[in-house]
């Protein structure tokens, strides 16, 4: 935590009058009290600090701000819907680092049913864009928790992936071009809606997942698709790991494009999302160890799901993979079941300190990988509770670690990285990531070295100097010092 003491720097007379010049006064925050919400993140990890915030209002207005902050050589972080579980948004203790939000460039300046597109700007919510297309009669499928708060930019920074990551991919994979601004204010101008462009290097792919250490991604024409005519929902308790992936196994060779979400939660998760949510509602008669979220979907209006889930539930209960299972029967009880998943996070919060791990195996390895992390994490710490969940079908799971019952709260945080090495030794073994969707942000550059080092890394480094040679572009992310 930075000495609240200390003076922060304030920007010089001549280049905040320079920016107020470019962005107006609307564009520019300087008042403490304005900063404030955007100086800590949601994890409570990290607490920074600022001399001001740049709002611009359109990517000519970015693309002249940054020609002035390069020209005097200021740091910039930027940030979006500030939800990073990594410090990814976060500006340092110096006072140094100007944060710039798009949340102003909120625009959806296009959709084409036909070309089956749309070009959002930066600042556009997701669950905005998800609202827009399905105005239009289509499906922008990328689903997240943070949906709400979460901005287009931010997803695309960082590759988010999500809830729908088994049918539709990640973040980059519903992107097909990108206009974004460079360090040193040029813009590049590739909001092309085309399927196939092999025109030299693919620009728009080195800015996704570079978590805003290249350049801003300003707008991008994003994929769409036919809007679901049939769906089909159902929460399972099974009888372990390994029936939960069997149970993946038959929905995915029965009808692999009809399999939306493949959730996996463990009773511990449940139980806290039942003490703490408000409303939430177990839909079986008896508490179970695992459950899985099974989320079915078609664009087809003939679509039996309600039939192929039955089915395939019925083998399964046959074989004794799955020990009780409610389908959803209404709009309502969708939603329920959904946040029984989608609270876990927010229930883990309330219950206590918890450290987080998200982190990615082959799926065939997920059974293994849960197993050995619960038992590896209960002998590191005495009385933790492991709380695996996530996304089972795409082999992304969240092994996170709540504190003891009466354990102080900062004496387990202090053992944060004890635990992700411990989670990550065996993510190691098992051919997998330490960082699966949330990035690298500030919480794990570290780790990069030792995980990406060599030639991967080196690589890197020349992007990040070619393209940032001040190195000014969210410093302290991503790439170790």
């Amino acid at each position: 935590m930075p000495d609240t003491a200390m003076p922060i720097p304030a920007l010089p007379t001549g280049l905040l009058d320079a920016l107020l010049g470019v962005l107006g006064p609307r564009g520019v925050v300087t008042d403490a009290r304005d900063l404030e919400p955007h100086l800590s993140d949601w994890r409570g990890l990290y607490r920074g600090a600022s001399p001001a915030m740049l709002r611009p209002a359109s990517t000519e207005e970015l693309s002249m701000a940054m020609a002035i902050l390069h020209a005097a050589g200021v740091p910039v972080v930027p940030q979006g819907g500030n939800t990073s579980m990594v410090g990814g948004a976060m500006p340092d203790e110096s006072g140094r680092q100007v944060i710039v939000s798009l949340t102003r460039m909120n625009r959806i300046r296009d959709l084409d049913p036909v070309d089956m597109t749309m070009v959002a700007e930066a600042g556009v919510v997701l669950k905005t864009a998800q609202d827009a297309a399905a105005a239009a009669g289509c499906l922008f499928p990328l689903s997240l928790g943070a949906e709400g708060t979460a901005t287009v930019g931010g997803v695309l920074s960082t590759n988010a992936g999500g809830n729908t990551t088994v049918r539709y991919g990640n973040a980059r994979d519903l992107m097909l071009g990108l206009e974004a601004v460079m360090p040193d204010g040029g813009v590049i101008h590739g909001l092309r809606r085309l399927r196939k462009d092999n025109t030299g290097y693919a620009l728009r792919h080195l800015l996704v997942g570079a978590e805003g250490t290249l350049g801003f991604v300003t707008a991008a024409v994003l994929r769409l698709f036919p809007r679901p005519r049939a769906e089909a929902i159902a929460l399972c308790a099974v009888a372990d790991e390994d029936a939960a992936l069997s149970l993946f196994r038959r929905f995915r060779d029965r009808d692999e494009g009809a399999v939306r979400a493949f959730e996996y939660m463990s009773g511990t998760g449940i139980d806290f999302a039942l003490k703490h949510i408000e409303g939430a509602t177990l839909p079986l008669s008896e508490r179970a160890d695992h459950y899985v979220l099974v989320d079915l979907a078609s664009s087809r209006p003939d679509a039996d799901l309600r039939g192929l889930m039955e089915a395939v539930l019925e083998e399964a209960l046959e074989a004794g993979e799955v020990l009780d299972a409610a389908l959803a029967e209404s709009e309502a009880q969708r939603h329920a079941i959904w946040r029984l998943r989608e609270e876990h996070p927010e229930a883990q919060k309330r219950e206590g300190a918890s450290v987080k791990n998200d982190v990615s195996v082959p799926v065939s390895k997920v059974p293994e990988l849960i197993r050995r992390s619960n038992a590896a994490l209960k002998a590191l710490i005495p009385g933790s509770r492991p709380v695996p969940f996530g996304h089972m079908g795409d082999g992304n799971i969240h092994m996170n670690l709540e504190q003891p019952e009466g354990m102080e709260a900062g004496a387990f945080l202090a053992r944060s990285h004890d635990i992700m090495d411990c989670v990550n030794a065996i993510v190691r073994e098992l051919d997998g990531s330490f960082s699966a969707e949330h990035g690298v942000g500030r919480l794990k550059p570290d780790m990069l070295a030792e995980w990406r080092g060599g030639a991967e890394l080196e690589t890197m480094r020349r992007i990040k100097a070619a393209l940032d040679p001040k190195g000014l572009m969210n410093p302290g992310k991503v790439l170790p010092a």
